[in-house]
Protein backbone atom coordinates (compact mmCIF):
# COMPACT_ATOMS: atom_id res chain seq x y z
CA UNK A 1 0.00 0.00 0.00
CA UNK A 2 0.79 3.34 -1.22
CA UNK A 3 0.44 6.72 0.04
CA UNK A 4 1.07 9.51 -3.36
CA UNK A 5 0.80 13.42 -2.55
CA UNK A 6 0.87 15.50 -5.03
CA UNK A 7 0.43 19.07 -6.12
CA UNK A 8 2.67 21.27 -4.07
CA UNK A 9 4.48 24.13 -5.16
CA UNK A 10 5.69 27.76 -5.38
CA UNK A 11 2.67 30.05 -4.75
CA UNK A 12 2.05 33.88 -4.33
CA UNK A 13 1.08 35.41 -0.64
CA UNK A 14 -3.18 35.06 -1.13
CA UNK A 15 -2.70 32.59 -3.50
CA UNK A 16 -4.19 28.89 -4.13
CA UNK A 17 -2.82 25.30 -4.12
CA UNK A 18 -4.91 22.08 -4.14
CA UNK A 19 -3.22 18.81 -2.88
CA UNK A 20 -3.81 15.60 -3.68
CA UNK A 21 -3.54 12.51 -1.81
CA UNK A 22 -4.07 8.77 -3.31
CA UNK A 23 -3.97 5.88 -1.95
CA UNK A 24 -3.09 2.58 -3.57
CA UNK A 25 -2.04 -0.93 -3.44
CA UNK A 26 -3.85 -3.74 -1.52
CA UNK A 27 -6.77 -1.93 0.03
CA UNK A 28 -9.62 -3.44 1.63
CA UNK A 29 -10.86 -0.21 2.48
CA UNK A 30 -9.55 3.48 3.73
CA UNK A 31 -10.66 4.81 7.15
CA UNK A 32 -9.60 8.38 8.46
CA UNK A 33 -7.25 9.75 6.10
CA UNK A 34 -5.62 13.46 7.35
CA UNK A 35 -3.32 16.04 6.13
CA UNK A 36 -0.05 17.15 8.91
CA UNK A 37 2.33 19.54 7.87
CA UNK A 38 5.95 20.53 8.85
CA UNK A 39 8.22 23.30 8.53
CA UNK A 40 12.06 23.23 9.58
CA UNK A 41 12.40 23.52 12.86
CA UNK A 42 8.92 23.07 14.20
CA UNK A 43 6.46 20.18 15.10
CA UNK A 44 4.46 18.31 13.37
CA UNK A 45 1.11 20.40 12.58
CA UNK A 46 -2.37 18.36 12.40
CA UNK A 47 -4.52 20.27 9.75
CA UNK A 48 -7.47 18.36 9.19
CA UNK A 49 -8.97 14.84 9.37
CA UNK A 50 -11.34 13.52 7.23
CA UNK A 51 -13.33 10.26 7.93
CA UNK A 52 -14.55 7.49 5.49
CA UNK A 53 -18.19 9.57 6.34
CA UNK A 54 -16.96 12.67 5.08
CA UNK A 55 -16.73 14.15 8.85
CA UNK A 56 -13.94 16.64 8.79
CA UNK A 57 -12.17 18.24 11.61
CA UNK A 58 -9.87 21.29 11.16
CA UNK A 59 -6.26 22.34 13.12
CA UNK A 60 -6.81 25.72 14.19
CA UNK A 61 -4.40 27.64 12.41
CA UNK A 62 -6.12 26.48 9.04
CA UNK A 63 -9.70 27.05 9.91
CA UNK A 64 -11.69 29.05 7.52
CA UNK A 65 -8.93 29.00 4.71
CA UNK A 66 -8.18 24.90 4.36
CA UNK A 67 -10.80 22.69 2.63
CA UNK A 68 -10.45 18.85 3.26
CA UNK A 69 -12.34 16.63 1.69
CA UNK A 70 -12.50 13.09 -0.07
CA UNK A 71 -13.22 10.72 -2.59
CA UNK A 72 -13.53 7.42 -1.71
CA UNK A 73 -14.11 5.48 -5.09
CA UNK A 74 -10.32 6.97 -5.94
CA UNK A 75 -9.06 6.67 -2.44
CA UNK A 76 -7.95 9.97 -2.86
CA UNK A 77 -7.81 13.26 -0.29
CA UNK A 78 -7.94 16.10 -0.92
CA UNK A 79 -6.63 20.44 0.38
CA UNK A 80 -7.83 22.70 -0.51
CA UNK A 81 -6.06 26.03 0.63
CA UNK A 82 -6.58 29.10 -0.28
CA UNK A 83 -5.43 32.75 1.57
CA UNK A 84 -2.13 31.22 1.14
CA UNK A 85 0.56 32.73 3.80
CA UNK A 86 4.15 32.67 3.93
CA UNK A 87 3.88 30.92 7.11
CA UNK A 88 1.92 28.06 5.33
CA UNK A 89 5.25 27.37 3.91
CA UNK A 90 6.08 23.34 4.67
CA UNK A 91 6.17 20.09 3.99
CA UNK A 92 2.34 18.58 3.21
CA UNK A 93 1.90 15.34 4.52
CA UNK A 94 -0.88 13.09 4.43
CA UNK A 95 -1.32 9.94 6.51
CA UNK A 96 -4.66 7.23 5.87
CA UNK A 97 -5.78 4.20 8.35
CA UNK A 98 -5.86 1.44 5.73
CA UNK A 99 -8.12 -1.85 6.68
CA UNK A 100 -5.62 -4.22 3.96
CA UNK A 101 -6.71 -7.20 2.33
CA UNK A 102 -5.84 -10.07 4.75
CA UNK A 103 -8.52 -7.56 7.50
CA UNK A 104 -5.62 -6.05 9.47
CA UNK A 105 -5.22 -2.18 9.70
CA UNK A 106 -2.25 0.12 9.69
CA UNK A 107 -1.43 3.38 9.71
CA UNK A 108 0.23 4.69 6.87
CA UNK A 109 2.44 8.37 5.25
CA UNK A 110 2.78 9.88 2.17
CA UNK A 111 5.79 10.90 1.15
CA UNK A 112 5.08 14.56 1.88
CA UNK A 113 4.96 17.18 -1.16
CA UNK A 114 6.75 20.99 -0.51
CA UNK A 115 4.25 23.99 -0.43
CA UNK A 116 6.62 27.46 -0.82
CA UNK A 117 4.63 30.76 -0.46
CA UNK A 118 6.63 33.48 -1.07
CA UNK A 119 6.76 36.45 -3.26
Amino acid sequence: VQLQASGGGLVQPGGSLRLSCAASGSIGSVNVMGWYRQAPGKQRELLATVSRGGTTNYGDSVKGRFTASRDNTKNTLYLQMNSLKPEDTAVYLCHANIIVLSGLEYSYWGQGTLVTVSS
